[in-house]
């Protein structure tokens, strides 16, 4: 049974833990190694139960603490060619992460036995940012965060997914009536910031399939979003789909939204 935790998402820090209590991934390290030792403690695991560190992109509320994990762990880290160059020049980075470098290949990468990855790009504002399509043991995970906007290759896999955790940082209209700078904002909404509730619920419509189990939203803003918004969002499309036997997406799909600055419930897939 594959089993997913957030320990934390959103701009004050993005950290995922996925497992199959064989193997376990960290996907992002944007919260300290003593977080992840309490968070993944209160289950009784620990460091020895992930075997390589993931990496989205190299904005510091996802990289923060990979340095520390880098120095006192030595656990591989997998990223892009491009993003590892970036890393190499970031100052929370540079001095440790050489002897754990590991380059995604394009096409398919194989993390270990049973774990097929795949990496595709989406739009944002960092050096380079990508999302995950997992191939674990049969179950097809897919995270994307911080997307500007969803691309055709984003909606294929989240078409073939049965986990999909998505983006849904901001309400347009908390953002645009909040008191963020007008530049702020327009970096947010113009298609290499984030994705908004809408665009998430419209995303929604065109990848939801009856084979899809379970939605996660993540990086919702503290300041231009609620969880019930997201949710409603979210949930408003979902209720306007239905398989061809006549269920509607709502019974089919478990919709959850993912906690900021705190570790969600432990949930099995």
């Amino acid at each position: 049974m594959l089993k997913f935790l957030s320990l934390s998402s959103g701009s004050s820090g993005n950290c995922y833990f996925l497992t199959d209590g064989v193997s376990g991934l960290l996907i992002d390290a944007g919260v300290s190694p003593r977080r992840v030792r309490k968070e993944l403690g209160a289950y009784g695991l620990g460091f020895n139960d992930f075997q390589a560190i993931l990496v989205t992109h190299d904005h510091l509320d996802h990289i923060r603490y990979l340095g520390a994990f880098c120095k006192r762990f030595q656990k591989p880290v997998y990223a892009t060619p491009l993003l590892h160059e970036a890393m190499l020049r970031h100052t929370f980075t540079r001095d440790f992460i050489t002897p754990c470098k590991r380059v995604f290949s394009e096409g398919a990468n194989h993390l270990s036995d049973g774990i097929e990855l795949r990496y595709f790009v989406v739009p944002h504002d960092a050096t380079q940012t990508v999302g995950f399509a997992i191939d674990w043991k049969g179950h097809r995970f897919v995270l994307m965060t911080d997307v500007g906007c969803m691309t055709q290759e984003a909606f294929s896999y989240a078409a073939a997914a049965d986990t999909v955790v998505i983006e849904s940082n901001y309400d347009m209209g908390m953002l645009i009536s909040g008191n963020y700078p007008q530049e702020l904002k327009m970096r947010i909404c113009r298609g290499r910031g984030h994705l908004g509730n809408e665009e998430c619920a419209e995303a929604i419509l065109k990848f939801w399939h009856p084979g899809l189990r379970n939605i996660f939203l993540c990086h919702l803003s503290d300041n231009n979003n609620t969880p019930s918004l997201a949710f409603e969002s979210a949930a408003a499309a979902l209720s306007a789909l239905s398989s061809e036997d006549g269920r509607s997406a709502r019974e089919i799909t478990a919709l959850h939204t993912l906690p900021r600055g705190r570790a969600s419930l432990f949930f099995e897939l």
